[in-house]
């Protein structure tokens, strides 16, 4: 029970303090010269260096487990995801200067519809009929939200833009791309962990990262240290952004290996809800009664999912409790229930039909069908 409280409290503390800062970082002035920080490179170079450095002491500190052995394939492919979660995250951060906090966390519950999008298109996964209507209601709630602005006079009116949206939604698009090439990389080599992703990914980020940034025709570096020089408080914000990002990711990884997905995904839903609520009441963001309704039906599709992938588990878990065999037809029901949802959700299900198969006498190990990936939530 103290391992539930203090892994939950873990990601709603870090979570909570990383998204208050990234709202303060990227919207608010520092100093007296009322400036606010533009180095939104930097800003995620700092980020993914935090979060490689976190990533390897968890492995080699926690896990106690050495270091993946890298090939030249497997530099490749992890440049690859990096490169593209590069590219996603100037976006999200620069769409904060068009849209306000709630919207854009709002906006980011729609992440499920480019990444089913691109599984289809790139690597044709096929999904489940409710998936479909979780996609419907999300996308339904988002745009009402956006479509019923609060007509009050404010800041609200003026930051959430159209050209705000579109912003959110080419990161979106990126972080779609993003995901299912991860879950591609998982698919093809079972030694990658999640942890592992997060090392590597991030190093390889900090490379491209680094190599743009000492570019000599580019003044970014320069004068994000000038102004980092100037407003010390801005360094301070920005460190604990970063670390508060990582160490997120760690208790994240903890309770996905000790409680399942089931409980990650309510933890990380409710911590998005209240991510808005603190927007709201602590920034004075103004939302009406309709856009409430919205985020309603936004929340509900979600639940929705939730309960659908706990009902598919309970079906299979009772199969096997039955002490039916890890035959084509279970397999076939594992892959139809659970494998649709991506191996995040697929993981702890398929390792615990393994396991209570192997104590019923089946010969198939568990580690035949686990599979692993990075959980994305801080960019979520």
């Amino acid at each position: 029970m103290l391992d539930f409280v203090v892994c939950v409290g873990g990601i709603y503390v870090c979570f909570l303090t990383w998204s208050t800062l990234q709202e303060r970082v990227t919207t608010s002035t520092y100093g007296a010269d009322h400036q606010r920080f533009q180095f939104t490179i930097v800003l995620n170079l700092l980020q993914a260096a935090a979060a490689s450095l976190v990533g390897f002491i968890y492995i080699r500190m926690v896990q106690r487990k050495p270091m993946l052995t890298m090939t030249k394939h497997r530099w490749r492919r992890f440049f690859q995801v990096a490169m593209l979660s590069s590219a996603a995250s100037p976006f999200g951060y620069m769409s904060l200067r068009y849209i306000n906090y709630p919207t854009m966390t709002l906006a980011k519950t729609c992440k499920m519809v480019p990444v089913m999008a691109m599984n289809k298109v790139l690597y044709g996964r096929h999904y489940a009929t409710h998936k479909y209507a979780v996609v419907a209601m999300i996308t339904m709630g988002v745009s009402a939200f956006m479509l019923c602005k609060s007509s009050a006079k404010g800041i609200d009116v003026v930051e959430n833009s159209a050209y705000g949206l579109l912003l959110v939604l080419v990161n979106l698009a990126i972080d779609g791309a993003v995901n299912s090439t991860q879950d591609q990389v998982f698919a093809e080599d079972a030694e990658i962990s999640g942890q592992h992703m997060m090392c590597l990914m991030n190093l390889c980020s900090c490379v491209l990262m680094s190599l743009w940034l000492l570019n000599p025709l580019n003044p970014e570096l320069s004068n994000a240290f000038q102004f980092l020089r100037t407003h010390p408080r801005a360094m301070t914000d920005i460190g604990m952004f970063a670390m508060c990002g990582a160490m997120g990711q760690c208790f994240v990884f903890y309770t996905l290996a000790n409680f399942g997905s089931l409980t990650l995904t309510t933890v990380t839903v409710t911590r998005k809800f209240l991510s808005i609520l603190i927007s709201v009441f602590y920034n004075g963001h103004s939302m009406n009664t309709r856009q409430w309704l919205a985020t309603s039906v936004v929340f509900a599709g979600i639940s929705l999912d939730v309960y659908m992938k706990q009902a598919a588990k309970r079906v299979i878990v009772h199969a096997v409790d039955d002490k039916r065999p890890v035959s084509a037809e279970l397999r076939e029901e594992i892959d139809e229930a659970v494998a649709e949802d991506g191996p995040l959700e697929a993981r702890d299900v398929q390792e615990l039909v393994a396991l209570r198969a192997g104590a019923n006498g089946s010969e198939e190990p568990a580690a035949a069908v686990r599979r692993r990936r990075v959980v994305d939530v801080a960019a979520s």
